[in-house]
């Protein structure tokens, strides 16, 4: 009996190509180029198993055209799969799963940085440093702020953003307060505040960090009206998705100085970035890199090659959404 079929749609590190060919009959994107929406439909008849990623559209529609479907299982390298129509995968009985844990404190050591280089600035001097605009240094010039004592607020205090938040406690000495849909209480933060509403938590937080999942759920939870509620202070940090933020009321309040600034990971419509942001001085930008480590991306790999070897065998799901 042949092994079965895993169609892979994107470039993977060495390691975990390797254990995947020891398990199965695998087809590799060894140039890494993003599969369009009629080779996913060939994708999905041909295999057995895919192993997929952020950039991948599985739509209902693309679910309903493969037509007769042969693959089984939509292995995700990834947490978040709003990229994945769930309930599409459900009704045509393809099994979904995740790759959790392995990427919390890498997403979380982003998103520190983008604290860090925002608040600083320091991604700003070292441009201008490198452009040969330094003068020398100054007592005066571009002076950032420190993140001692300030106000922490966490939307999503699941796995990342506890680490965000211990971080920002244990490190830096921030007081932390946090949002959940589900009332959780956190017990290795001294003094954390559970607050009532969103509302209560941007009017109260000198940074914002986003680590609430994307998709139709919380897609535009950042509203126009929500940032308007932000202190001319304040930050907002998003590592999580780039749809959970109204990115064009995000523009318009930096342009109007409303806001002190941001830190963004994630964009609603990647790669594209708007020119805006782009040009801004108090903004730092990041291309998606909150799981790029090495140790991380290897780790997710083989996370996501566990929950194929677990489908095929016959045996549960380590990580079943």
């Amino acid at each position: 009996m042949s092994a079965p079929r895993i169609i892979v749609t994107r470039k993977l590190p060495d390691a975990v190509e390797a254990r995947l060919k020891r398990h199965f009959t695998v087809a590799l994107n060894p140039h890494d180029k993003l599969f369009t929406r009629e080779k996913m439909i060939a994708a999905m008849q041909n295999a057995d198993g895919m192993l997929v990623a952020v950039g991948d559209p599985l739509d209902a529609e693309i679910m309903q055209a493969a037509g007769k479907r042969r693959v089984q299982i939509l292995a995700n390298f990834g947490v978040g799969t709003n990229h994945i129509d769930l309930e599409a995968a459900e009704e045509h009985g393809i099994h979904i799963t995740n790759t959790p844990d392995v990427l919390t404190d890498a997403t979380a050591d982003i998103a520190l940085t983008l604290m860090l280089n925002v608040t600083r600035r320091t991604w700003m001097h070292e441009t201008r440093l490198r452009r040969g605009e330094w003068g020398g240094f100054s007592l005066i010039d571009g002076l950032g702020t420190s993140l001692q004592g300030k106000t922490l607020g966490i939307i999503g205090m699941g796995r990342i953003g506890t680490a965000v938040a211990l971080r920002a406690y244990y490190g830096f000495g921030m007081k932390v307060v946090y949002f959940n849909r589900s009332k959780i209480e956190v017990q290795r933060i001294p003094g954390a505040q559970r607050m009532d509403t969103i509302e209560d938590l941007i009017e109260t937080s000198d940074i914002i960090s986003l680590h609430c999942p994307g998709g139709e759920a919380n897609r535009g939870l950042f509203s126009a009206n929500r940032i308007a509620l932000m202190k001319p202070t304040a930050y907002l940090i998003n590592t999580a998705r780039g749809d959970i933020v109204d990115e064009p009321a995000l523009v318009s309040a930096l342009l109007a100085g409303k806001i002190a600034g941001a830190g963004l990971d994630v964009f609603a419509k990647e790669p594209r970035v708007p020119n805006a942001l782009r040009e801004l001085e108090n903004v730092c930008l990041l291309p998606h890199i909150g799981s790029a480590t090495v140790e991380t991306r290897i780790a997710m790999g083989m996370a996501a090659t566990a929950n194929l070897v677990a489908h095929f065998a016959g045996k549960p799901l380590p990580n079943k959404v």
